[in-house]
């Protein structure tokens, strides 16, 4: 099997992947007590896009214990500027540096409008539609994995971490900076969702 794949097992609500088809066959074999089939699915490089699942391969992002690949969709109508919202108003959540999609769902279920989460939540691609404004350390990775290919504008982008009250993170993605800025200034948004290996 090549580097770039995994082998996977469905059925019904089971779904085993990895790379090591022999160890995907002996768990599938355990869970279901016979033998599975198990097909190998291409994973395609970072920065290509991935056939059915709504962008680019951003890379497999540790996450807070659990891998996912983050999914960048390109084009004019996946890009917005907007305000962070809610400024002067310190949201009880929105605080994770890990969690773009908890952090979101805080956002947009918030009392305050909050226009660059809103964007992202509303977000549909290729049949999906659990997009999200990415948490300051996937804007991070992000940056790190696609800062060199033509996937993001090369200017500031929210990130759907909280600072404080009149604050949020903000990702650089020309020179790779990290910095917070006021909830009112308009900044680039970007939505991204995950896909679990």
């Amino acid at each position: 099997m090549q580097s770039n794949q995994l082998a996977t097992y469905t059925h019904g609500d089971l779904m085993i992947s990895g790379p090591d088809e022999a160890v995907v066959l002996k768990l599938a074999t355990m869970a279901i007590g016979a033998a599975p089939n198990v097909s190998a699915t291409a994973i395609p490089a970072v920065g290509e896009i991935w056939p059915g699942e709504g962008g680019v391969n951003g890379g497999l992002f540790p996450g807070n214990g659990k891998p996912y690949y983050l999914i960048v969709p390109t084009g004019a109508d996946a890009e917005g500027e907007f305000e962070w919202g809610g400024y002067r108003s310190e949201l009880n959540g929105a605080k994770s540096h890990w969690d773009g999609m908890g952090n979101t769902a805080d956002l947009t279920g918030a009392d305050d409008s909050h226009p660059a989460a809103q964007f992202c939540s509303v977000f549909e691609r290729e049949g999906h539609s659990d997009f999200y404004l990415m948490s300051r350390r996937e804007a991070s990775f992000l940056e790190i994995t696609l800062g060199d290919k033509e996937v993001f504008s090369k200017r500031y982008h929210w990130t759907s971490t909280q600072f404080s009250a009149n604050g949020a993170y903000s990702m650089d993605f020309e020179g790779g900076w990290l910095g917070y800025y006021a909830k009112s200034d308009e900044r680039l948004v970007r939505p991204v969702r995950r896909r679990f290996i």
